[in-house]
């Protein structure tokens, strides 16, 4: 029998162990994220549909809290639906859908008034939609479109103003599924 010295069995033992470890990670597959948080607030926008980061049933629920953490912008445009132009903030759609790890090509809005609405994502790439909360430095109602409506930046291109992209322009939107 050949002597083996301690040292030399030190080194085996952690390879070994270390060996056993590697094949235990990779039989369970890759780390998984934990998800959403828990929204502490009331839900204001659920997300469900081919989007990865989900936190209840497959759906993505958003607080407010939540959804401005994303991250926020604003622009000023003139729309159909006031006199004047208005500043929009909120958060860009291709922002929030990038979040939520959305892999489809579009989007159905729902309002609470059951409008409903179907929206190429290509639309959120090509121009900084967003999906305000906000306008004029004020969160809005639902009596006046809130809580949350997806506004194009309409003076930014004579293109957006159509009637084909204020069809798209959701108001009083809580629910999304992207397909």
């Amino acid at each position: 029998m050949k002597y083996v010295g301690k040292e030399t069995q030190s080194i085996q033992r952690r390879t070994l162990f270390g060996l056993a470890g590697a094949i235990a990670v990779a039989s369970t597959g890759p780390a998984r994220s934990a998800g959403l948080a828990m929204p502490q607030g009331k839900v204001v926008l659920s997300v469900s549909g081919l989007i990865k980061e989900t936190n209840k049933d497959g759906a993505a629920e958003l607080d407010m809290t939540m959804l401005e953490a994303i991250g926020t912008a604003s622009f000023t445009t003139s729309t159909p639906w006031y006199n004047t132009p208005a500043t929009f903030s909120g958060v860009p759609m291709a922002k929030l859908l990038d979040y939520l790890g959305a892999t489809g090509t579009m989007i159905t809005a729902y309002a609470l008034n059951d409008y409903k609405t179907d929206i190429p994502i290509e639309d959120f790439r090509k121009f900084p939609t967003l999906l305000a909360t906000k306008r004029d430095g004020a969160y809005m109602p639902v009596r006046d479109k809130g809580p949350l409506f997806i506004v194009y930046p309409y003076d930014s291109d004579p293109n957006l103003k159509h009637q084909v992209y204020y069809s798209r322009s959701a108001w009083q939107v809580a629910r999304m599924v992207v397909r």
